[in-house]
């Protein structure tokens, strides 16, 4: 016991070993993060970082909603600003699509969902969690939009489940370097697609 509670007082904040974490899958790809490199990396041995975080899907499940709790508050911000609902949800949109090939968030929150066939009914939660924050900015901000006259009258929360469906399989394939998909090219097709269905002319 002196041993663990020795280990609780020399490791680093939980939060500096995610941020380790996510710095690692941008720098060398989720292949290289394993227990020991990210226990080198902020001074613990791997099994310290299992007592913390009791196995890597833990870890990995962790990180994501490190850095998804860093997106939201940047999506709040976003959301809050002080231009149209046009221009909001383009920054959304924005914010939405991967950086690039092997973007680090993406590359985490593919690898978690591809985990989640074998995940407990917790894990299972936290990530439908992390779902429903983006759907439900979405929806408000679409409904906004709606009441302003800057959108059309459509359904709020059945054009947010379209147009994430749509995000996220044109994120998927910037994400994994799908050839002949690239971050501009899905811009311009989401900036069309919500042209075409969602905006009002002239508004």
């Amino acid at each position: 016991m002196a041993g663990a509670a020795r280990a609780r007082k020399n490791a680093p904040p939980r939060e500096e070993v995610l941020a380790a974490a996510m710095d690692m899958i941008a720098e060398r790809g989720l292949e290289k993060l394993t227990m020991a490199a990210l226990g080198r990396e902020v001074g613990m041995s791997s099994g310290h970082l299992l007592y913390y975080f009791h196995s890597k899907d833990e870890l990995l499940l962790q990180a994501l909603e490190w850095s998804e709790g860093r997106l939201g508050a940047e999506r709040g911000r976003l959301l809050t600003g002080s231009g149209s609902a046009r221009e909001r949800l383009a920054a959304y949109v924005d914010l939405y699509v991967p950086d690039g090939h092997r973007d680090p968030h993406w590359t985490l929150w593919l690898e978690v969902w591809n985990r989640s066939q074998n995940a407990d009914d917790d894990a299972r939660e936290r990530q439908a969690a992390i779902e429903g924050a983006w759907h439900r900015d979405l929806v408000a901000l679409l409904a906004e939009g709606i009441s302003r006259g800057q959108f059309r009258p459509v359904d709020a929360d059945r054009f947010a489940a379209r147009l994430r469906a749509l995000l996220d399989g044109f994120s998927i394939h910037v994400a994994v370097g799908l050839r002949g998909t690239n971050r501009e090219q899905v811009m311009g097709h989401v900036r069309e697609f919500i042209a075409d269905s969602l905006l009002v002319p002239g508004a």
